[in-house]
């Protein structure tokens, strides 16, 4: 069940990314079960790669309908993997990594653009990486409200050393179409790198002025690309 067809909507699949867990989607779920959506979050433990596609997975297996698999910043590693999953139609990358095969967060963040802030990342404390709470905001949250962005930089999930280096088999962007929404004002991943990995899968690309947390801050934009990936992907076979 890889196509859509007839009048059903697709399922939509969203995948957080590291330091994060599942609930900062919750507005553009809201938007997206508005509108008509079935919609899940999975909850990765960010502590392997394999163990993320693992967990991805399931939940695409628990939809009655074709997927739009969306992952936000180390989502787009694990989308990349877990895309190439039959039922998944399309990928929708919000500010995320794009992996080539071979490729990990890791190796993509080896060569930071010339001039490209860095973000305040800790040294790893028993194999697991957090972000200075202190400067959390102004990396990660620039555009989200003091008080969430405050909350968020205290309830950061350890993200695993090994994860980072999880590399792709085959990306999932070769051979399923994908639409991808750069962050202008990204510090995490760099604006720049975002448009390079995007003109590469030959995604179809919207930008957007916010923060890596856009999904946060900018919810109706976000949940804008991905019904915008899943009426293309219906038209395409209507």
């Amino acid at each position: 069940m890889s196509t859509l067809s007839g009048s059903a909507l697709a399922a939509i699949v969203l995948v957080h990314g590291g330091f994060v867990d599942g609930s900062g989607w919750e507005d553009v779920y809201k938007i997206l079960k508005r509108d008509g959506y079935d919609v899940s979050i999975v909850q990765n433990s960010t502590v392997s790669l394999g163990d993320d596609v693992v967990a991805t997975r399931k939940i695409i297996h628990d939809q009655k309908k074709p997927v739009v698999l969306v992952g936000h910043s180390y989502g787009g590693v694990v989308i990349s993997e877990a895309g190439n999953d039959p039922q998944v139609a399309g990928l929708v990358y919000i500010a995320a990594f794009a992996p080539d095969a071979g490729e990990s967060v890791n190796t993509l963040i080896a060569n930071p653009v010339p001039g490209a802030p860095v973000p305040p990342i800790l040294p790893p404390q028993d194999g697991f990486l957090f972000l200075d709470k202190a400067k959390f905001a102004a990396s990660f949250a620039g555009d989200v409200e003091k008080t969430k962005a405050e909350f968020m930089a205290n309830s950061q999930v350890p993200w695993g050393v090994i994860a980072l280096g999880g590399a792709v088999s085959t990306p999932a962007w070769k051979t399923k179409p994908s639409w991808y929404l750069v962050t202008t004002e990204d510090k995490m991943i760099p604006p720049e790198a975002q448009r390079a990995m995007s003109k590469r899968a030959g995604s179809t690309v919207v930008e957007v002025k916010g923060s890596h947390a856009i999904y946060v801050s900018q919810p109706a934009a976000v949940a804008a690309l991905i019904e915008k990936a899943a009426n293309g992907l219906k038209a395409a076979v209507n």
